[in-house]
């Protein structure tokens, strides 16, 4: 089976491709780019209606990966939460969603605030459906520090370091990320998933 990323964001294509062992194909390259509506009420589900929308239209010789991931704020009562990627409104660039929250947290009066991200990976194939979760906790602040990764990775401080994600090398952040985490526990299921299909097993 092909392994087939149900994402069009390129930060998180490499990110994937990087901590994955296996060759990764992105939807688009096979599908062209559309839009997945996202509606769901959690992470898990987002992640799944992506992996089902694109194994739908690809069909049983593919194994579907999708993440739906966000960061949250307990002092904003969760937000930005699922709604990460849209933070500043639909169409919006990953910058327009990060200095919405660094104004957020100014707002509070705060130099710096715990927060945590949430990776939810799903796995649709024609075995069967499986989700799996990550987390990372750490700060936010109140300014952007770093080029590196995307979204809200320049204000992020991880539990335990002093720079930001947009500052850390990527192999740094695949170490302790939560989309790392994710993946760690999606391997042995997409190894799994592989070999019966290869046996003709499961």
């Amino acid at each position: 089976m092909k392994l087939i990323l149900a994402t069009g964001n390129k930060g998180k294509l490499r990110e994937f491709k990087q901590m994955c062992e296996d060759e990764v194909t992105a939807f688009s390259d096979l599908l062209g780019e559309f839009e997945i509506v996202e509606d769901g009420e959690t992470f898990a589900q987002n992640a799944l209606i992506k992996a089902r929308t694109i194994y739908e239209k690809l069909g049983s010789d593919y194994l579907v990966i999708s993440d739906d991931s966000g960061i949250s704020l307990p002092i904003l009562d969760g937000a930005p939460g699922i709604y990460s990627a849209r933070y500043a409104g639909e169409g919006v660039s990953d910058k327009d969603n990060l200095h919405k929250l660094i104004d957020a947290v100014k707002a509070k009066g705060l130099k710096r605030t715990p927060a945590y991200y949430t990776a939810a990976i799903a796995i649709v194939s024609k075995y069967g459906e499986y989700v799996v979760h990550g987390w990372m906790h750490g700060d936010v602040i109140d300014e952007a520090r770093g080029e590196k990764g995307f979204g809200y990775d320049p204000m992020f401080i991880p539990a335990g370091l002093e720079k930001t994600l947009g500052e850390l090398d990527d192999d740094v952040k695949s170490g302790i990320s939560h989309r790392g985490q994710a993946l760690e526990l999606a391997k042995p299921i997409i190894q799994m998933l592989r070999r019966s299909d290869r046996e003709g097993s499961y």
